[in-house]
């Protein structure tokens, strides 16, 4: 793999910024925090078309004593079973819970499971994090 190098113009106070931020989440170098959001980007295009294999989890919070919604949750992930790679389930108080599905597929496929899950009667937060295999990522 060959690296290189170019330039680019930004306003003094964006770079202050960028640099503020590079410092807070500790890069070692502009370069290397230029190449993850390079990457991020690259990532959420492969989501967006929705025809690569990419992978992501679904969180959710719920309160366990909503009726059926445990046995509705474990349903839509049968339903789904060839993309659910694995779940973890949390008991976060008397009441409450977090799951968290691990899925694998197309990304259309996965944010029809998240939308679902998420969407699900008595589900009170649900996000989906999306990343990606990391095959076409360099």
């Amino acid at each position: 793999m060959s690296t290189v190098r170019f330039g680019i113009s930004l306003e003094n106070s964006l770079l202050k910024g960028f640099d503020s931020l590079i410092k807070k989440k500790g890069y070692a170098s502009r370069s290397e925090a230029i190449r993850d959001l390079i990457r991020d980007s690259l990532v959420k295009e492969e989501w967006e078309h929705g025809n690569k294999d990419t992978v992501g989890a679904i969180s959710i919070v719920y309160s366990h004593g909503t009726r059926e919604l445990s046995d509705t949750l474990t349903d839509i992930q049968h339903n789904f079973h060839s993309s659910v790679v694995s779940s973890l389930h949390v008991h976060l108080d008397h009441h409450n819970c977090l799951e968290v599905i691990i899925v694998r597929g197309k990304g259309r496929e996965i944010k029809k499971i998240a939308d679902r899950l998420i969407g699900t009667r008595g589900v009170k937060h649900g996000k989906l994090s999306l990343t990606t295999t990391g095959k076409d990522l360099k």
